[in-house]
């Protein structure tokens, strides 16, 4: 596992008038501090990647829908500097995967449908100053293929 990562498994608690999921409280070892929380969606086959941020943590969880998620630690000075995770993240299995500062990270939806994730991220969004560094999907470094 990528240095800095860390999943969190979660439990949708059913009862007969749908299920309730805790995702991040402000009590757990995981939490760092808040920031926003967002909504991005991926139609099938969409790739949304890479990218990274210099600030700020992410926590994704799938709400609806499939992705595979994948992390690449190109941290100089990083004990897993070359290390790729994958994760498939859905509402079959919740879990919630904290992707620390400095890691790329990318999706696609892998689903019939319409993928929805939330993000947790620790710093909220600066229009003026984004803290986003992005490279191309398919053209880059990176010894990912999305086209798996």
């Amino acid at each position: 596992m990528i240095d800095g990562v860390k999943i969190k498994k979660l439990k949708a608690i059913p009862d007969n008038r749908g299920r309730l999921m805790e995702i991040l409280r402000c009590d757990e070892d995981i939490f760092e501090k808040f920031g926003q929380v967002y909504v991005t969606t991926a139609f099938p086959g969409i790739v949304k990647a890479w990218h990274y941020h210099k600030k700020q943590d992410d926590h994704f969880v799938c709400l609806m829908g499939k992705i595979r998620l994948a992390l690449y630690d190109a941290r100089e000075g990083s004990k897993t500097k070359g290390e790729v995770n994958e994760f498939i993240l859905s509402l079959d299995d919740p879990f919630m995967v904290k992707i620390p500062k400095m890691v790329y990270h990318g999706f696609k939806g892998i689903a019939d449908s319409e993928s929805m994730i939330l993000n947790v991220p620790t710093m909220p969004y600066n229009r003026n100053e984004p803290d986003e560094f992005r490279v191309d999907a398919l053209e880059n470094d990176i010894p990912y293929d999305w086209r798996k």
